[in-house]
């Protein structure tokens, strides 16, 4: 069983992904948080598999978590929106295992994670930036998404199957 925590500072974010997660066989959500402080502790005190964070959150990034998290043995998957110029960079620094956008389909999520586990690391081409080239020949091999393009999917696709398997109306 993998072990998961969440951490999403926007509470429906953060509901939808960790009951998507444990619908999965091989997945267990064992902690969430609002902040990268409160990810943290759970990490610590939960010593889960891996630790997915929101990039941008108050108290701590998710950046900042997963530097913290570095020499900890969890592997850390950071989720964002949109790409901004640097954190890529950062993301590096912090030796994270995956860099992936919020509006991927679940399914890519849940199969990122597997891969991570086994040690691969993924990141999401769309997010690396483009003061990241000069480390291209370590980006190379971090580019199994490229080969599985899916379509997108957003946070609202996210709600809408989980409230259809949960059998609640959507309206």
């Amino acid at each position: 069983m993998i072990r998961i925590v969440i951490a999403e500072d926007q509470e429906m974010l953060l509901g939808a992904i960790g009951s998507l997660l444990n619908l999965e066989e091989d997945m267990e959500v064992v902690g969430q948080a609002s902040n990268g402080e409160e990810a943290l502790a759970l990490v610590y005190r939960m010593h889960p598999d891996v630790c997915i964070m929101d990039i941008e959150m108050p108290e701590m990034s998710g950046l900042e978590a997963a530097e913290a998290l570095r020499s900890f043995g969890c592997k850390v998957i950071i989720l964002t929106t949109f790409a901004r110029s640097g954190y890529f960079g950062r993301a590096l620094q912090a030796d994270v295992s995956g860099y992936l956008l919020k509006d991927s389909p679940s399914e890519e999520l849940a199969g990122s994670i597997r891969s991570i586990i086994n040690g691969q690391r993924i990141y999401c081409p769309e997010l690396i930036d483009e003061d990241s080239n000069q480390n291209e020949q370590n980006i190379e091999e971090f580019q199994p998404l490229a080969e599985r393009k899916t379509k997108i999917s957003t946070v609202r696709n996210y709600l809408t199957t989980i409230l259809d398997r949960i059998k609640l109306p959507t309206g």
